[in-house]
């Protein structure tokens, strides 16, 4: 089962109320249902880690942790999440993102797009509209996806367990 295995591998709230930096993020980080794995907690940190993965900004993790105390969400898994997108697969999911906010504004794709940072901050006056609000969109429609199906997938389970305990009886 995931939770076994991600309870194994996730930190202890304990020893990371030990941490002097993320002591700056407030009491609220150490709240333990916020560390817990719930159907709810973990289908809401897909929700906010899948959407932060897909807006193109530094500091991504810290914002999913951050959204995550008001969400309710898991902080771990929020945060492991946002590495959805991490530099190999950056370029990729930017460039889609880009791709998809030209298509709802009725614009055109830049014909010379290249996938480089140094390109990218040249044409930033240009391409910045397009690239968040398909960013935006994608992360919104990606993290509801993964929200329906962690709760889908954990609901099959457990009705799953109760059936399979019904027939040893």
């Amino acid at each position: 089962m995931p939770k076994n295995y991600l309870k194994r591998i996730l930190p202890n709230p304990d020893k990371l109320r030990k941490s002097k930096a993320l002591g700056l993020l407030g009491s609220q980080i150490y709240e333990p249902n916020l560390w817990h794995l719930s159907r709810k907690s973990v289908a809401r940190a897909f929700l906010n880690g899948v959407f932060w993965a897909f807006i193109p900004m530094p500091f991504q993790m810290l914002a999913s942790a951050l959204l995550a105390i008001p969400l309710r969400a898991n902080i771990p898994l929020s945060i492991a999440l946002v590495w959805v997108s991490n530099p190999v697969t950056m370029p990729f999911v930017f460039y889609f993102n880009y791709k998809v906010g030209t298509v709802i504004l009725g614009e055109h794709v830049h014909s010379d797009f290249h996938f480089s940072v140094e390109w990218i901050w040249g044409q930033m006056e240009q391409i910045w509209l397009p690239l968040y609000l398909g960013s935006t969109l994608c992360g919104l429609s990606a993290g509801i996806i993964g929200y329906l199906v962690i709760s889908f997938l954990w609901r099959f389970h457990v009705v799953k367990r109760w059936q399979e305990r019904k027939r040893r009886l």
